[in-house]
């Protein structure tokens, strides 16, 4: 470790965190239908297990810019992993279903205080010209610990006891809290800062409402009931609301001038596209594989794995062009390379063999690792340093919706979809359901494509460098 220079040592420390909460919420994915078994429940209740970490993840983020500033950094990143392996332990003792979603939102807390600050930790840790390779790197946790995660649960709900979903997760959570301590360098606070109360509670709102609207739409008669119409209709209220009060403010809680500055904008549609993209795949794969053509959770665990190490490696590889070369040369030919393999999942026949599938996966993988965390990385450095935490935690929110976004519209349209295929004469469910998947493929193809020419006017240091030599 010492061999290290220092500021990859900070590199690895957030890793460890962030790849444990990322981790352990694609773990619980695929065991859900046994908590049904195990506490005599409903698919409602269960669900709850995932929709509350998104929801006090997502109200927590906006906070993270103001605790950045008050108390410093390095201070709210090791608070939100204690926090998250007391969330962990709840979880391991839990005796109850209630006990266990109420240990999930002391998780997805954790969750919105460490993922926004580990970005700006590492920012804060690398000159602008040396952040691609060092984002790319930490973003191989954001990219592995989502392939992984379900084999692992699926595993641990198999040979183990349930509670060991969450014990799992307590040595990671350790390493990643003494590498923490003993790395992480304070950062300077301002005990004078002003809570913004109004505007907390105003985004707080807002995007609570959203995220506990879209977690609990996954079908036409959920999303159209109407609670989950006020919750929506008065969450963008309150966002409305939030943005031209804050836009008065000399001190906000989310500083919005960061909008004013083009490749931050972009940079925030493109990976919010490529989210839709990268969630897209990771609700309709199983789909594909298990449904049309009957193959087992292991053979799904399997398809994801060789992307995450594509996606991985490419994030790495895009992050160095992105030091060297500019956003230009990176971003661009991500989203095409992704927007191409999707298109080619689009395309499938029943006699499509499974090594093809992989293979369009892992050309996927590829054009997500050199599209997404470059994009994010030139828009954060075209931002004031001073406002990197709170860039960060917008970047995080949206991410978080758009997402969320992508799984609620794909879920209903591959139920109502598939119903209107299947209906027709002399088709029967197998053919149908592979249509609607392959349509859903082509839209999130089209999705991608319309990010390729915002991708083309985001900026990098290369052209900072330019402007002042001119």
């Amino acid at each position: 470790m010492k061999k290290l220079p220092h500021k990859w040592l900070v590199v690895i420390s957030v890793l460890f965190g962030t790849f444990t909460v990322i981790l352990n919420n694609s773990m619980l994915n695929p065991t859900l239908p046994r908590f049904i078994e195990i506490f005599n429940s409903n698919a409602v209740m269960v669900g709850w297990i995932l929709t509350i970490f998104m929801v006090s993840m997502g109200m927590t983020m906006p906070l993270t810019g103001y605790f950045g500033d008050r108390f410093g950094k390095k201070k709210v990143y090791v608070t939100g992993l204690c926090i998250f392996i007391v969330g962990s332990l709840c979880g391991g003792f839990s005796q109850s279903l209630g006990m266990i979603i109420f240990s999930r939102a002391i998780q997805g807390m954790a969750g919105g205080l460490m993922m926004p600050i580990a970005m700006a930790l590492i920012f804060n840790s690398f000159p602008r010209e040396e952040r691609g390779l060092a984002v790319g790197v930490y973003g191989v946790a954001a990219m592995v610990a989502p392939a992984v995660g379900p084999t692992v649960g699926g595993l641990i709900i198999q040979f183990l006891d349930w509670p060991w979903l969450f014990v799992f997760n307590i040595p990671f959570g350790l390493s990643g809290l003494i590498l923490s301590m003993k790395f992480l360098e304070p950062t300077k606070t301002n005990p004078e800062k002003r809570f913004d109360y109004i505007g907390f509670i105003m985004i707080t709102v807002g995007i609570g409402s959203i995220l506990y609207a879209l977690g609990r739409g996954r079908s036409v008669e959920t999303l159209s009931d109407p609670l989950n119409i006020l919750l929506i209709a008065g969450g963008l209220l309150a966002i409305v609301g939030f943005v031209f009060y804050e836009n008065r403010q000399r001190d906000p809680l989310l500083n919005l001038s960061v909008f004013k500055v083009p490749t931050y904008t972009f940079s925030i549609v493109v990976t919010s596209s490529a989210s839709i993209g990268l969630f897209s795949g990771i609700f309709l794969l199983p789909l594909l594989i298990q449904n049309v053509y009957g193959l087992s959770e292991v053979m799904t665990g399997l398809l994801f794995l060789p992307a995450a190490v594509a996606s991985g490696l490419f994030m790495s590889i895009g992050g160095r062009l992105l030091d060297k070369k500019g956003p230009k040369y990176v971003v661009p030919p991500g989203l095409a390379i992704m927007a191409g393999a999707t298109f080619g999942l689009g395309m499938l026949q029943l006699s499509t063999p499974f090594w093809l599938i992989i293979v369009l996966n892992t050309i996927r993988g590829l054009g997500m690792g050199m599209g997404n965390m470059p994009a994010t990385t030139s828009g954060m450095n075209a931002i004031p340093e001073r406002l990197v935490a709170q860039g960060s935690a917008m970047n995080n929110i949206i991410r978080q919706i758009s997402s969320s976004l992508s799984i609620v519209f794909f879920s209903i349209y591959y139920e109502v979809r598939r119903t209107q295929i299947a209906a027709a004469p002399d088709v029967g469910m197998q053919a149908a359901t592979l249509q609607t998947l392959n349509e859903a493929f082509l839209v999130s193809a089209g999705v991608l494509t319309l990010a390729i020419p915002f991708s083309f006017i985001l900026k990098g240091v290369q052209n900072d460098q330019q402007t002042e030599r001119a």
